[in-house]
């Protein structure tokens, strides 16, 4: 049997680039930061994002059933802090220049790229849920550079390294 602890310990040497997820709705606006993000396919355009059932911005999201998946650039360390403190939903939302796309969910303006989703599917599977999200719209900015979480710490990814050949 595999002890959750010895689960955690393997799964910090998964690199995963770190995003902030919002919904928003007639209760106000929510998010969280989050790794576990993915796509699913392209056709049609698909992502599966995971959420701990215990959030207490949970249920905003499954009755809200739009998200949005901010996808920080290096400069957004500060964000992403912000989104997994313990500040009021209202309060998050003071750092960083927010928008809206299609559904009216949340999109950090400087973002790599935002997802803007309809949430088509729910699963639980154990502490969390499962969102299986339609992309509705995408908007990219010129920022090249990702953070990414490994290892329990942040890192920046995204500079290009030229490839020296050996002779």
């Amino acid at each position: 049997m595999i002890e959750a602890t010895d689960f955690r310990n393997a799964m910090s040497m998964l690199t995963g680039a770190v995003s902030v997820v919002t919904t928003a709705g007639s209760s106000g606006r929510y998010g969280f930061t989050a790794s576990a993000v993915c796509s699913v396919t392209d056709t049609p355009p698909t992502l599966l994002i995971c959420m701990n059932k215990a959030a207490s911005s949970h249920v905003h999201f499954v009755e809200n059933k739009i998200l949005t998946v901010n996808v920080l650039g290096a400069h957004h360390q500060h964000i992403s802090h912000v989104f997994s403190s313990k500040m009021s939903p209202e309060e998050r939302f003071e750092h960083g220049v927010w928008t809206a796309l299609e559904t009216g969910s949340p999109v950090l303006e400087d973002a790599l790229v935002s997802f803007d989703c309809q949430i088509e599917q729910i699963q639980e599977v154990g502490t969390h849920t499962i969102f299986i999200c339609g992309i509705v719209a995408i908007q990219q900015s010129q920022h090249d550079q990702g953070l990414v979480y490994f290892n329990r710490s942040y890192h920046q990814v995204g500079h290009h390294v030229e490839q020296v050949e050996i002779a």
